[in-house]
């Protein structure tokens, strides 16, 4: 009878453990570690198109995250997308001529945002707004064009 009772709690301890396990992975996965935005200041982006970019993307540069996305907006004045970012304090030497474009991750993976510094001696600072923007690259639409251009080929002849 003793025995059977350490079983069933070695078996307990092993599920909840494996529960545990799936809930750290189910975070890392989600990209909900959100609980890390450490302080930092904010930059601003301007985009005709942010394509799945989703609020806590990555922002990153040269693969390495600076910083996460913070809100999405649309502006009905220029009708543009307007991302806002956080980037970590002690990355804080993106010089003012620094660009924006949305990558994706793979070929279909997740979206998110890298920066590429320029050559400016001024930086950016809390608030500013990042000028060079390339938005995100529509499949469906570069698939569109070359189904669009293969039938205008075919239909010349």
């Amino acid at each position: 009878m003793v025995q059977t009772r350490t079983v069933e709690i070695a078996v307990g301890a092993f599920v909840a453990a494996g529960l545990g396990a799936l809930f750290v992975l189910a975070m890392k996965v989600s990209n909900i570690g959100a609980f890390d935005v450490a302080e930092g200041y904010e930059l601003v982006a301007r985009f005709d198109n942010v394509g799945g970019l989703k609020v806590r993307a990555p922002v990153t540069v040269g693969g390495v995250r600076v910083g996460r996305v913070v809100a999405i907006d649309y502006d009905m004045d220029t009708y543009e997308a307007v991302v806002r970012m956080r980037i970590d304090r002690r990355y804080d030497r993106f010089p003012t001529d620094t660009s924006a474009s949305i990558l994706t991750a793979g070929l279909l993976g997740e979206q998110y945002v890298g920066l590429e510094p320029g050559g400016e001696e001024r930086y950016l600072g809390d608030g500013d707004r990042i000028r060079y923007t390339q938005s995100a690259l529509v499949l469906e639409k570069i698939i569109g064009q070359f189904l669009y251009s293969k039938a205008a080929e075919g239909g010349g002849k």
